[in-house]
């Protein structure tokens, strides 16, 4: 009954698979062994074009270093407030950035709003007393769960290319809001306007793989300096190549998604079925959030049932939870059961 979070979780076993079948025998390193080469032209068919792809093995690492490609040390990145890249990754886009600052914006549900995006820039006086803002991170799904529709996703990337700013989408649950949208790879990026994207795949039965896919390859051209001084080009670069090849083929990591998303649906109208539930963010893929009572929330954790609190700073005022309240995160992961989901279930609802 852990719910806690899809990182609890290990690989999927056509990820363990690839890696065992690559590993024997000697490949060469750095990244430049053909499974490697093989997986970043899978990359430009997934996404319908030329593409520039570098692999790493965390998602702050991925973030941290796509930030740093499109912002000079004298620049700023706009983000919600909430979101991962300035709340969760103890300041490694700054660090890798080296000195350019991230500048969080309110929005409820933890998205931004394309008017607050524009108005905050057209404050700025672009004089040298200020930093100049050079790119804007977007998260799919966002820190709450919530998710961006495609016209959503290109009308603040219109607004950031109009004003000079370059888009990166932190996609740490990419397939997951993929399959939510039932849209395709390209339209969720490049044609909707990001430039970059932390294609994510950790959380959804890889081991410790993401991907940074640059849409222009002109942007990544620094890339292969600054992943290698951030201590993120693997020697062993097949190791990465091996949990794409497995993570990748026959659309599993799509399935994956779709599973996982599947079992959260699954939480989300069992406890909303249940009085003393609701939903404290729109379900945007993988991940319930539910506001409930705190004392309830403990006695469940007594017996068993492992979840985290959560923020509700970016909830409307009439979701809200009260002063005897909590918002509890539960994230389903593709290794998530039905049968898990009902014991669950059963437990709160006998709480």
């Amino acid at each position: 009954m852990n719910f806690a979070s899809d990182n609890v979780m290990g690989a999927s076993a056509p990820v363990l698979e690839a890696i065992m079948a690559t590993n024997s025998g000697p490949m060469p390193a750095y990244g430049a062994d053909p499974l490697t080469q093989a997986i970043e032209e899978r990359f430009r068919d997934i996404f319908e074009r030329d593409v520039a792809v570098f692999l790493t093995a965390t998602g702050t690492g991925a973030n941290a270093l796509a930030l740093s490609a499109l912002v000079p040390p004298y620049g700023m990145v706009l983000c919600h407030q909430e979101a991962h890249v300035i709340d969760d990754e103890c300041g490694a886009p700054e660090f890798f950035m080296h000195g350019a600052k991230l500048v969080g914006l309110p929005g409820d549900d933890s998205k931004l709003a394309v008017t607050d995006v524009a108005a905050f820039l057209d404050g700025l006086t672009r004089r040298e007393k200020q930093m100049p803002p050079r790119a804007l991170s977007v998260a799919q799904l966002t820190e709450s769960g919530t998710l961006y529709g495609l016209d959503e996703i290109a009308a603040i990337c219109a607004a950031a290319h109009e004003r000079g700013l370059k888009v990166h989408m932190d996609g740490a649950r990419f397939a997951n809001a993929l399959v939510t949208l039932g849209a395709t790879p390209a339209e969720m990026t490049w044609k909707a306007g990001v430039d970059v994207l932390t294609f994510g795949a950790t959380k959804n039965g890889c081991l410790a793989a993401e991907a940074i896919v640059f849409f222009d390859p002109a942007l990544a051209e620094p890339m292969r300096w600054l992943r290698k001084r951030g201590g993120h080009t693997l020697s062993k670069g097949r190791l990465l190549g091996a949990q794409f090849e497995g993570y990748l083929a026959d659309d599993h990591w799509l399935d994956n998604a779709r599973h996982a998303n599947a079992m959260a649906d699954r939480l989300a109208q069992g406890l909303t079925a249940l009085p003393g539930f609701r939903l404290a963010f729109p379900r945007g893929g993988n991940e319930v959030f539910v506001v409930t009572k705190a004392a309830r929330a403990a006695a469940m954790r007594a017996k068993g049932c492992v979840f985290n609190d959560w923020s509700a700073a970016s909830i409307p005022e009439a979701r809200a939870p009260a002063s005897d309240e909590i918002v509890a995160r539960l994230v389903a992961s593709f290794a998530a059961t039905p049968e898990g989901v009902d014991a669950f279930l059963a437990v709160a609802a006998q709480t």
